[in-house]
């Protein structure tokens, strides 16, 4: 399929490599990841492609982003009213990508064409349910924490992805407070991946780096 000549070829190539990555650093755990954890990698997924054509103004890649991220539902955290809604949507990645496309009709009729089934939803999946999807604003040096129930030799995958204004540092810690993840690397989108052997509580700590507030969007299984 020719969209756009190179910019689509670009942000095809772009998204093949970003998967092999993906795949690559879930290593052989992926044989017992649960779909929503393999959910979780794929929106982050998105999320790096996205941000890869603003930096290079390609409309192909933030289409692709798009569709990564329209096959992954997303399941609303209960239990907390000051809940935000998402800023990294399949639709709002078309808005952009649409905003770049100018006149090109090939772009334009991808966008059109991923729109329509968007407005019926994810009808089947390949990652069940979903992650769960939380999304909080923070002021700058914020900290904010939560509980989730981690199951006994179950991976348990949580991703935090930053509106790109600021860094954020994510840390996972189990029931006795012991760090058994950290991913502090100074990016928009920290992962960690644990695999308790036991079930149990586990405390998720992230933290604004920045100067000034920003958005958070975080899934975890």
């Amino acid at each position: 399929m020719r969209i756009g000549g190179r910019t689509w070829i670009g942000a095809s190539l772009a998204a093949g490599l970003l998967l092999a990555a993906a795949a690559a650093t879930a290593g052989q755990d992926d044989a017992v990841l649960p779909p929503a954890a393999r959910g979780v990698t794929q929106v982050l997924t998105a999320a790096e492609l996205a941000a890869w054509g603003r930096d290079r103004g390609d409309a192909g890649a933030l289409i692709m982003a798009a569709r990564l991220l329209a096959e992954v539902p997303l399941r609303q955290a209960e239990g907390d009213s000051d809940d935000e809604a998402p800023f990294l949507t399949a639709g709002s990645l078309l808005d952009e990508a649409a905003a770049m496309a100018g006149d090109n009709n090939g772009l334009i009729d991808a966008i059109d064409r991923l729109r329509d089934p968007l407005t019926r939803g994810v009808r089947s999946s390949a990652f069940g349910a979903g992650p769960v999807l939380t999304v909080k604003s923070l002021q700058a040096r914020e900290r904010w924490a939560f509980d989730v129930e981690a199951r006994g030799g179950e991976i348990l995958r949580v991703a935090a992805i930053g509106d790109g204004d600021t860094n954020i540092d994510l840390t996972v810690r189990d029931s006795r407070g012991a760090v058994v993840c950290r991913d502090g690397f100074g990016d928009h989108y920290p992962v960690c991946t644990v695999s308790p052997r036991t079930g149990g509580q586990m405390r998720v700590d992230i933290v604004n780096r920045g100067d000034v507030w920003t958005k958070v969007q975080v899934l975890s299984n």
